[in-house]
């Protein structure tokens, strides 16, 4: 999630939901990847077409959660197995991957959570980069508790009442107040501006992952223990639990411009795939791939469940979701 989701899974708004300040490491996107380049025509002969609809090597952005690490999978996949071409995946935190259409490290990001800032740099400023079309999942970011605390206490659903079970959620590293937890500091989040804005007596902590934070919902509805925390959709894991949303101010446009000032709900996400402006001029048959790639979040909740809790490798639920989908694979192939 991991979530300015304006957020960024990453910071604040768009302003991804998901903004949290990221360092990149500066070696980290310094050398280009070796071997054949996207659309690079193969050695041997052939004809002008067949030459032009080449894959070569494609770059794959993998941003860390699981809804991720399912949309990426399955176009590797396809990829792969249908188009002939050698995917490179790379694990990258969310800014750090939009870095790398620059360089030539990255050609695509298939699941971005907003980030209106960083479509200005790279897209609008840079032209490094362009969009290619919804994922078709829907996106939504916010707080959660456990199912068992929304039915003791009703109105803990209300951030209103928030302060009212504040001693509830206090731990050893609140600082007396109670505790909101976050995930990956790299996700997008306007959580810490939404306690101050709000005056609520919390302080946002850090569980460092998506995988932590699954953790703490699942022992919190399992062992009774209070827990409010970030969360978002899709994610398979809420049809294991299902975690109850906390209202908070209502999201209207604009709401979330300035970072500093935010004080309502996320916006609901239509989540989408940016590419490299040289991936998408490529002619690479991948290209038309990624831009045609579109499905549900029950479908990508489906193949996250194979890697998260069914421990299958990213390649296996891939391959398992694909053949049980012929016809949705079908319509995401470049066709000519």
């Amino acid at each position: 999630m991991s979530v300015s989701r304006t957020v960024s899974r990453t910071g604040s708004t768009t302003t991804r939901p998901r903004a949290a300040v990221l360092v990149a490491a500066v070696g980290l996107l310094a050398s280009a990847c070796g071997g054949a380049k996207v659309g690079e025509t193969p050695a041997a002969s052939g004809d002008a077409a067949s030459a032009k609809k080449a894959c070569g090597a494609v770059n794959i952005a993998i941003n860390p959660w699981v809804g991720y690490e399912a949309n990426a999978a399955v176009i590797a996949y396809v990829a792969e197995k249908e188009l002939g071409c050698q995917v490179t995946k790379k694990d990258l935190k969310e800014e750090v991957a939009w870095q790398g259409f620059a360089t030539g490290e990255v050609d695509a990001v298939v699941e971005n959570w907003g980030h209106d800032d960083l479509k200005k740099k790279y897209i609008e400023e840079q032209k490094v980069a362009v969009e290619a079309g919804p994922t078709g999942n829907k996106g939504v970011i916010g707080w959660y508790v456990p199912p068992w605390m929304a039915q003791k206490y009703p109105d803990i659903t209300d951030h209103k009442n928030l302060d009212k079970y504040a001693g509830l959620f206090k731990t050893s590293e609140s600082g007396g107040k109670g505790q909101l937890l976050d995930g990956d500091p790299s996700f997008v989040t306007n959580d810490a501006a939404l306690v101050k804005n709000l005056d609520l007596d919390y302080k946002v902590v850090y569980a460092g992952s998506e995988a932590a934070l699954i953790t703490g919902f699942r022992q919190a509805e399992a062992q009774k223990k209070p827990m409010l925390g970030y969360f978002y959709e899709p994610q398979w894991f809420l049809s294991e639990v299902k975690l109850v949303k906390v209202n908070l101010p209502p999201y209207t446009e604009g709401c979330d411009a300035d970072a500093a000032k935010v004080a309502c709900d996320y916006p609901p996400y239509e989540l989408d795939k940016i590419v490299s402006r040289r991936f998408a001029d490529s002619g690479s048959p991948a290209y038309d791939l990624v831009k045609n790639f579109t499905w549900t979040n029950d479908d990508q909740n489906l193949v996250a469940k194979y890697i998260s809790e069914d421990k299958m490798s990213a390649q296996d639920a891939a391959k398992k979701w694909v053949a049980d989908n012929p016809e949705k694979v079908k319509g995401w192939l470049p066709t000519g």
